[in-house]
């Protein structure tokens, strides 16, 4: 486990609310000069703890006004390799997010469409004719909070 203190803390706050940010913002709100806040940015992501920054779209500014979490369990497992149903579900481009997981189903997915005749499209025409596909569980998304989760 990697040893943060207060300053990197706030520092991960900060990021985590705005990554768009420049080391001279990050060091006017936490009271750092520039080449402070730019070091310990950069230490922060040396040693692995920023992985990265992403952007956030509005989907619904998209055109994509629904989202739907699919459940998924494999009907044939041993029969076909994990990869190839992995592979087959990447490249379908209303899948935002693929997670192999424990409990109920294999996979969660995340879906977007345009609309829910658009996810019935994307279900039965792509989704269910995957390989492997057997139970599917859908849940739609009504709203959505995100929080920074722990920073130590």
């Amino acid at each position: 486990m990697i040893e943060l203190d207060t300053t990197d803390r706030m520092i991960l706050r900060e990021l985590s609310r705005d990554a768009t940010q420049s080391a001279s913002a990050l060091g006017r709100q936490l009271g750092l000069s520039q080449p402070a806040a730019w070091r310990r940015v950069r230490r922060l992501r040396d040693l692995g703890v920023i992985k990265g920054r992403r952007l956030d779209l509005n989907r619904e500014a998209l055109g994509f006004g629904v989202t739907v979490f699919l459940g998924v369990k494999l009907a044939t497992k041993g029969r076909m390799s994990i990869e190839d149903f992995e592979r087959a579900v990447a490249a379908i481009p209303e899948v935002q997010t693929v997670e192999h997981i424990l409990g109920l189903f294999d996979y969660r997915l995340r879906v977007v469409a345009r609309d829910i005749a658009d996810f019935e499209r994307v279900l039965r025409r792509r989704i269910m004719m995957l390989p492997g596909v057997g139970e599917v569980e859908a849940n739609v998304l009504l709203s959505e909070e995100r929080f920074p989760g722990p920073i130590g």
